[in-house]
């Protein structure tokens, strides 16, 4: 049950298209929270969990993935959510570390609801029965056009490309629309972030958006 708990923590989740660059960031944070001593870990969407890890596998790699219908889509990542928050995320900060998340539940409002055509409302309602009270502090949105990040998609490739990533460039660009609007809408807790700019510059602009929600 999370709906009432209460914590000292912080989540951060990291949004963006595929390609964008979040992984590599994330692990840039992590590295500097490390270094000055602050309790912090890193989790994925879909996975963190062994639950998770098996359902990502059915999500991102089953032979069948490609007749998965969008409602199944939103329930598994929400199940996956669900798994996350409450065997991981949620004791994390309970214990007042920092929990970096690639991805959270805005990437179904965006994918699923968005990408999938899916209605907003029994989306949200999933997204929050799935999170209960746990929101991110900061959402930090890398930014990319389409084109830039299915190129660089195909640059780092050492497999083929799983589900996720063989939707076509229409699908991109509404989901690259869809985390703008997103985070336009919601300033308090969105920053976006121009991923074009080199690794260590886009580092130093999102430890500045991280550094005064995490201060003390």
């Amino acid at each position: 049950m999370v709906q009432n708990s209460k914590h000292t923590g912080k989540l951060i989740s990291f949004e963006g298209s595929e390609g964008s660059g979040k992984t590599s960031q994330i692990a840039r944070l992590a590295d500097h929270l490390q270094r000055l001593r602050r309790d912090v870990i890193t989790v994925r969407e879909p996975g963190g969990t062994e639950i998770g890890e098996q359902i990502r596998n059915i999500i991102v790699h089953n032979s069948k993935g490609d007749e998965m219908c969008p409602e199944t889509e939103l329930l598994l990542f929400a199940a996956a959510r669900a798994q996350l928050v409450r065997e991981v995320i949620l004791p994390a900060l309970m214990r007042g570390a920092i929990v970096l998340s690639d991805r959270f539940l805005d990437s179904s409002t965006v994918y699923q609801g968005i990408g999938r055509n899916l209605a907003a409302n029994p989306v949200n309602q999933i997204n929050r029965f799935a999170v209960g009270s746990v929101m991110p502090d900061l959402t930090v949105v890398i930014d990319v056009p389409t084109k830039v990040g299915l190129a660089r998609i195909r640059q780092r490739a050492t497999d083929l490309p799983d589900r996720m990533e063989r939707e076509n460039l229409d699908f991109y660009n509404k989901i690259r629309e869809g985390y703008l609007v997103l985070a336009k809408g919601l300033p308090k807790r969105f920053v976006v972030v121009d991923g074009k700019k080199d690794e260590a510059a886009t580092e130093k602009i999102i430890w500045e958006a991280v550094k005064p929600r995490i201060s003390g």
